[in-house]
């Protein structure tokens, strides 16, 4: 299908999220997974469903989360069309209920690139965002980066390659470790507190869960819990599926057009209730291991 007329979906109006903390879920038929038992949610549009030939769907979808970033839709796009030349990809974004142009913009990045276009009627959360984007995502491959243009297309190919590397040793996730940040000193600071506390107390063994830069299967996010602010909990979630995290160095940039969307007051609101939550179910799964019984003789 032609990604102007999967972008066409955009026009149309779809229900509020639910107002609980609470991701909604794209996916009621046997695409869906659980990791946890979700709350009720209200189900957006499902995206359309994809006729093309195995052959030609891509391996790599890009999933953005947008709040307000008409400014940063097509520079970004631009950067991962070059950054990916060559590859069979897809740039899932999600206008997480933005009161910008930033609709507008991901239609005319529609009409250019091989981008779906989604939508939040209202803004449901960056976690909620990114879930929306994985479930309408056909690639086996999902990267993920925030949608403000600081982290760097360019980093794509190479975190996409050691995810596949270590993909031999089963479910994997790579996580851009940020280096040198280009952020305010408060954002600076609290994320670094923040990452110390997340370690000690998940132990994630992660020094930058906070970068929205990460490469991992897209089955393997499909059976993790989902929650309201899940995506800073990846790394510790992946861990508890059994899974391995790995951290790869990434370019960081400062923010050159709008101004940041989900705040730093926000998450330090509600990361003690998250950890908590976290640590719970951390310790109230085990993982079985299943041997198969066969006849005898």
């Amino acid at each position: 299908m032609a990604p102007a007329l999967r972008a066409a979906a955009l026009a149309r109006p779809a229900p509020p999220c639910y107002p609980a903390p609470m991701a909604p879920d794209l996916a009621p038929g046997p695409d869906r997974h659980h990791g946890a038992d979700p709350a009720p949610a209200t189900h957006i549009a499902d995206p359309a469903p994809d006729t093309r030939p195995a052959a030609d769907l891509p391996l790599l979808s890009v999933v953005i989360p947008m709040r307000n970033e008409g400014p940063n839709v097509l520079p970004l796009v631009t950067e991962i069309a070059a950054a990916l030349d060559g590859t069979p990809y897809e740039v899932v974004c999600v206008d997480d209920g933005s009161s910008d142009d930033t609709g507008e913009r991901l239609l005319e990045a529609a009409s250019r690139f091989p981008v779906v276009a989604l939508r939040h009627a209202r803004s449901c959360g960056q976690s909620a965002a990114v879930i929306s984007g994985v479930l309408a995502a056909r690639a086996p491959w999902i990267a993920t980066l925030d949608g403000d243009g600081q982290n760097d297309p360019a980093d794509i190919p190479r975190l996409w390659s050691r995810a596949r590397a270590e993909a031999a040793a089963g479910p994997v996730l790579v996580a851009g470790h940020r280096v040198t940040r280009k952020d305010s000193g408060v954002k600076r600071v609290t994320s670094r507190i923040a990452n110390a506390i997340r370690a000690r107390l998940l132990g994630d063994a992660t020094p930058d869960t906070g970068c929205g830069l990460k490469v991992f299967p897209r089955a393997m996010f499909l059976d993790l819990p989902r929650f309201d602010h899940m995506h800073r909990y990846l790394p510790a979630l992946t861990l508890r599926l059994g899974g391995r995290v790995v951290s790869e160095p990434v370019n960081h940039r400062p923010r050159t057009r709008g101004a940041s969307n989900y705040g730093t007051l926000d998450r330090l609101a509600v990361s003690i209730y998250d950890l908590l939550g976290v640590i719970w179910l951390k310790r109230r799964w085990k993982r079985p291991v299943a041997e198969r019984l066969l006849p005898r003789g």
